[in-house]
């Protein structure tokens, strides 16, 4: 007789804890994961670590559409968490862009999508959290029972205080489609006051912008609807950003709108040739997607076939992969800036709407208030030599000096104590001696900023 879901997950977590407790025979440097995805972008230096294989934690326990609520483990990939629910007629209720991110990874790090101006970021929607310490211990925090700080200490941690082994979040009822509505703009005051006026209506089921250059940029709104008189498919010969310009009304189903940015890594395929009408062909459609285009990227890394192209070019080459989140209210200062020193386009825009316990997740700590997400990622190239994370920290100055908050999956370049006023300096020291004294998992600042 096959064991439940959640038996079957009790055993693994006790064979997983006995394994971290397990005195490793050679095995030395701080505990890592090993794992088959990640969304990190940010190279890191080579270190011995104790590898703990987590990838069988990667199954729903269950979906309670009833109660919107769902019950997984740490390392499901959103791609098979947003399936399970959506057969029972919900959705998580922030799915980030991407299929390959897992919800560990998500409420370890910070996700977001165009439902989080209902909703917030992906760590506002948790209800329950269960954490593997360093010691081997599991502790289940909620927002009020004695494990409450680490409960709102474990997101923005990295993986640097534990590793979420199973959530309990937050679903929300969907309906079979989405209705997309995609407003042009041509000036950035009139773009944020629409934003702003739609916002505080609270109509939209879905927010987001996509900004093609300082004169002309799009608010898209989505609405569940119950049928619809047709729908587009973008995951193969049609690119879904490309259609952001070109009609003014869509219908995707709520599928295909979950995932509509995946199959070009939002417009980022275009560096992998993807968008090119043969090449594309030569992909086909089961190879469109985040997975593919990660595992290109990182064996591009490694082998560096772009760097050598662009010194025989005489190019010099710096990554830009960020997502800032910036207050509404300084938004479009932060657009000016970015067409000034940045200007690489397209951008997206995604707007996080004010949340109960906002102010209380210490490691990302922002006011209960509306923000504004920008995202970009691409390679700014210049003839001119640069010092080392330049535009990047062009970037990071400027977030701290409109009172933002910037993600930590990418490169960055903050001192210790830009770090520690940042991302909760003191708070994180208590954390770190309370629940991983021992010192098994890597500081933040070192394993964000220091790549160890």
């Amino acid at each position: 007789m096959t064991s439940s879901p959640l038996t079957q997950h009790s055993l693994k977590k006790e064979a997983l804890a006995a394994r971290l407790r397990a005195p490793e025979g050679g095995a030395a440097g701080p505990v890592g994961l090993a794992k088959e995805t990640s969304n990190l972008f940010r190279d890191r230096k080579t270190a011995p670590r104790r590898r703990l294989d987590v990838r069988a934690f990667n199954q729903v326990l269950a979906v309670d559409a009833a109660g919107g609520s769902v019950d997984a483990e740490g390392m499901i990939t959103y791609e098979d968490l947003t399936r399970a629910c959506l057969a029972h007629g919900v959705m998580p209720a922030v799915v980030p862009q991407l299929k390959t991110i897992t919800l560990g990874g998500a409420v370890a790090g910070v996700g977001i999508e165009s439902s989080s101006h209902r909703y917030g970021l992906v760590h506002d929607t948790m209800l329950e959290l269960d954490v593997l310490l360093g010691d081997g211990r599991v502790v289940g925090c909620t927002p009020s029972n004695e494990h409450a700080d680490l409960f709102f200490g474990f997101p923005n941690s990295y993986g640097t205080l534990g590793y979420a082994l199973r959530v309990k979040a937050r679903t929300v009822p969907v309906k079979p489609y989405v209705r997309l509505a995609h407003l042009p703009f041509k000036r950035a005051a009139a773009f944020f006051a629409a934003l702003r006026e739609q916002l505080e209506s609270g109509g939209a089921d879905f927010v987001d912008g996509t900004v093609f250059s300082p004169g002309e940029m799009y608010l898209t709104l989505g609405r569940f609807a119950e049928s619809a008189p047709y729908t587009s498919d973008y995951t193969y010969q049609h690119i879904y950003y490309r259609s952001i310009r070109a009609k003014r009304e869509d219908y995707l189903t709520v599928h295909d709108y979950i995932w509509r940015w995946d199959t070009d890594w939002f417009w980022c395929s275009k560096n992998l040739f993807a968008q090119n009408p043969l090449i594309r062909r030569l992909y086909g459609r089961s190879r469109l997607g985040s997975r593919t285009y990660t595992r290109i990227m990182r064996w591009n890394s490694r082998v560096g076939i772009t760097k050598k192209v662009e010194r025989v070019l005489g190019l010099h080459s710096e990554s830009v992969i960020q997502d800032v989140d910036i207050p509404l209210g300084r938004a479009a200062e932060f657009l000016d800036f970015y067409a000034e020193h940045i200007g690489l386009w397209p951008q997206w825009i995604c707007p996080i709407g004010p949340q109960p316990h906002a102010g209380r997740f210490a490691l990302y700590p922002v006011n209960n208030d509306w923000y504004v997400n920008f995202g970009f990622w691409d390679v700014k190239r210049t003839r001119e030599a640069h010092a080392p994370g330049h535009f990047n920290r062009l970037i990071e100055r400027k977030v701290l000096d409109l009172g933002g908050i910037k993600t930590l999956y990418s490169d960055s370049f903050f001192t210790p104590q830009e770090f520690h006023r940042g991302y909760g300096g003191e708070a994180y020291r208590r954390l770190k001696s309370k629940y991983d004294p021992q010192g098994a998992f890597p500081p933040l600042y070192e394993k964000c900023v220091l790549r160890h």
